[in-house]
């Protein structure tokens, strides 16, 4: 419904534009023997490309800072596990084993199934929430035990609380995409850009169609890679399970 919406405002603005230059000839003609100005189309075209760069960096500043947040968090994620799996040493010899087990489990369930629903851009679902609450779990100290591992244990809930604020940025970094009113500047505006370059007396010598053809392949270079920085799980420029990988070996 949004890109709908979009191209309706889009395409009411242009009549009223064009209703606008069709009143202006009507009401106010050309004088006897007053040349049309062809500056004015040129005046066009440069504004087109203007605005048109101005979208593709916007496009491009959003789609990389979201693919950088997802990259903090999963930095973030991942090192904060590892430091619960490493504090388990500190806690009571009955609880080492299952709080690394614990940790070992979600970081398998992170790699194994949450990365590619979220390159799917699908839910992640609650068994990851339940793992962290089974590791949470595991990282509580059962009795009082001695002061070391009393504070042991405290940096133990402290870690999975980063990992906890971690994963919810991960999680809305897969959902995040970008606004379809800026999609749709980008493809209306490449086109225009393009279409506008027939304006000026173009013919088929080699420097004409070379020209065309790198316009044309860069603005498909630039959409094409936006659109990979869009998805910041699942292409190859996208946030890799790297961090996971290498502090919890498979």
């Amino acid at each position: 419904m949004a890109l709908l919406e979009t191209l309706a405002v889009i395409v009411l603005v242009a009549l009223v534009a064009a209703v606008a230059v069709y009143v202006k000839t009507r009401l106010f003609p050309l004088r006897e023997g007053e040349e049309p100005r062809e500056d004015v189309a040129e005046y066009i075209s440069m504004m087109v490309s203007v605005f048109y760069a101005l979208v593709l960096g916007l496009c491009l500043v959003s789609v990389w800072d979201n693919r950088a947040d997802a990259d903090d968090r999963v930095q973030a994620e991942a090192s904060a596990l590892h430091q619960t799996y490493l504090l388990a040493d500190a806690l009571p010899a009955e609880q080492r084993g299952p709080l690394r087990e614990a940790a070992r489990t979600y970081a398998g369930h992170v790699v194994d199934v949450e990365w590619s629903r979220m390159a799917e851009r699908r839910p992640l679902g609650d068994e990851g929430w339940a793992l962290l609450d089974r590791l949470r779990s595991a990282g509580e100290l059962h009795g009082k035990g001695t002061t070391s591992q009393q504070i042991a244990a405290q940096e133990v809930l402290a870690q999975i609380g980063y990992v906890d604020d971690a994963r919810r940025g991960r999680e809305t970094a897969a959902e995040e995409r970008l606004s379809v009113v800026l999609w749709a500047g980008l493809v209306i505006g490449g086109l225009l850009t393009v279409a506008f370059m027939f304006l000026f007396g173009l013919n088929r010598s080699s420097t004409h169609v070379i020209l065309v053809m790198g316009l044309s392949g860069f603005i498909a270079f630039t959409v094409l890679l936006i659109h990979q920085l869009d998805t910041p799980f699942g292409t190859e420029l996208g946030v890799s399970a790297d961090p996971f990988t290498r502090y919890f070996s498979r």
